[in-house]
């Protein structure tokens, strides 16, 4: 399942370095396809591959969770436009 994290960022340079930690360990049965920030680093949306939405968040929130609050949910994949298989 693709699932979205929307994060409202309180410490930019910290949370994309937790993001680059956090990417390199990434479980072998995940897929990060998506990170992508707002031009005054005020927020970003990080598209996973996992196997739920709780899977996704115990994985992300602990490198994120210091720098950042973060909505998680599933994606619509089939009414996305673009979405990587």
């Amino acid at each position: 399942m693709h699932v979205v994290a929307v994060s409202t960022i309180s410490d930019n340079d910290k949370f994309w370095g937790a993001l680059k930690k956090a990417h390199r360990a990434l479980p072998k049965s995940a897929k990060w396809t998506l990170a992508v920030a707002s031009t005054d680093g005020a927020k970003a949306v990080n598209i996973i591959v996992h196997d739920s939405v709780e899977s996704a968040r115990d994985f992300f929130e602990p490198h994120a969770g210091p720098y950042a609050t973060t909505e998680y949910f599933e994606a619509d994949a089939a009414n996305a436009v673009g979405l990587p298989k």
